[in-house]
């Protein structure tokens, strides 16, 4: 990565899951202020704000409500993955000398609040009339299907291959007293729920939940001035994937084009990282994340994930390690930021003992927006502890 280098140096994740008398700007104050609070930094330090769809009133308005003056600021939108964009863009600003020091917002409290539409631009896309008689914009989980079945179809994956990726995420979220779902299930317990769209069980989608995190990133000097686990950006990605008027191969996502640019600007292959953070909406994600970004071959990720391969101590790969977003958080159902946090954890070495990874000096965090089987964002990070 060219230019000056950027760290991460404050991390925080709302407790809460479900926001009752906390509104949205509250949550976004809080998460703002956990996180500077974890660089030992203030407000008035932030020169560069980054935040989404899910800010209230826009990014203006949330520039006030934080009490911040930024010299820089950006309210790119991509869904879910909007989070691990704002880390790029953060670290080309900081480059730069856009900025000095940036914060990420993100929060949402739409269990809490009665389920209304999170975030997002009220605006309706031109394809609406298309997809709606479909369901597809109403309900992501039929999108996911669709690639779910056309995995299956092409690879032979099985169900009972995707449920071992809910397995891992329950070892893990056992010891996370945060998570929603802290219980250990079994493949048995996935491919047993109740059927949500051919071929994806209950189990296999995300939970909802209310929340937020928020990140910092600060220039070189000023990160080691700060006496702060010292967690390096070293290589970031960002792509998107589209219908092409239904010319659609719904066998792969972004991450294919996404991962390759982080992989290229750290200088890393993925046999050099030791832990993955992986967007997790269902378990058809991950398995085919894994496959795009370059873990295992095209076709081979049901049997790449299978047997415990997925959770830390056991497999070969430890992902998700709170417990992600199948079993502990997805606020607002945009997960990109949550797996920020978690990778920053494991590289500082602050994830719970029982699912630390040990050595963990190299990780990768990766974020989807919109809906896999259609319109798309991926953005991928490698982030490393120095």
């Amino acid at each position: 990565m060219s230019g000056s280098a950027a760290y991460i140096m404050g991390a925080f994740e709302h407790p809460t899951r479900k926001a009752v008398g906390l509104s949205l700007g509250r949550l976004h104050a809080d998460v703002a202020l956990g996180a500077l609070e974890d660089a030992g930094l203030k407000a008035r330090d932030v020169d560069g704000y980054f935040c989404a769809g899910d800010a209230p009133g826009g990014i203006f308005a949330m520039t006030e409500h934080l009490g911040l003056k930024p010299r820089y600021q950006e309210s790119t939108e991509t869904g879910g993955s909007s989070y691990v964009v704002h880390l790029r863009h953060a670290v080309q600003a900081i480059q730069a000398g856009k900025c000095d020091i940036a914060l990420i917002t993100m929060a949402d409290n739409m269990v809490a609040s009665g389920g209304g539409r999170p975030g997002g631009n009220p605006r309706l896309p031109p394809n609406l009339a298309f997809e709606a008689p479909y369901a597809v914009p109403a309900g992501p989980v039929t999108s996911y299907a669709q690639a779910a079945r056309r995995h299956m179809h092409e690879f032979g994956t099985t169900s009972e291959q995707l449920a071992w990726v809910k397995v891992a995420a329950s070892h893990h979220a056992q010891h996370n007293p945060r998570a929603l779902l802290p219980q250990v299930v079994t493949v048995e317990d996935v491919v047993n729920s109740p059927m949500i769209s051919d071929p994806l069980h209950r189990m296999d989608c995300c939970v909802v939940t209310d929340g937020g995190g928020a990140v910092v990133i600060a220039r070189e000097e000023i990160a080691r001035s700060l006496k702060r686990p010292l967690v390096k950006v070293r290589g970031l990605g960002e792509a998107g994937k589209y219908n092409h008027a239904g010319k659609v191969d719904l066998t792969y996502g972004a991450g294919r084009w996404s991962a390759p640019l982080a992989f290229e600007e750290a200088g890393v292959t993925p046999a050099d990282i030791k832990y993955v953070s992986i967007y997790d909406s269902f378990t058809i994600t991950v398995v085919m994340t894994l496959e795009d970004i370059g873990f295992c071959e095209k076709g081979q990720g049901g049997r790449f994930v299978s047997d415990g391969n997925l959770i830390s101590g056991v497999g070969k790969l430890p992902f998700n390690t709170d417990g992600g977003g199948l079993c502990s958080n997805h606020p607002g159902n945009r997960g990109g930021m949550t797996k920020i946090l978690e990778a920053v954890r494991q590289a500082r070495g602050e994830a719970h003992p029982a699912v630390q990874v040990p050595n963990c000096d190299l990780v990768l965090a990766h974020g989807t927006g919109g809906y896999l089987g259609g319109q798309h964002v991926c953005a991928t990070a490698i982030l490393e502890r120095v």
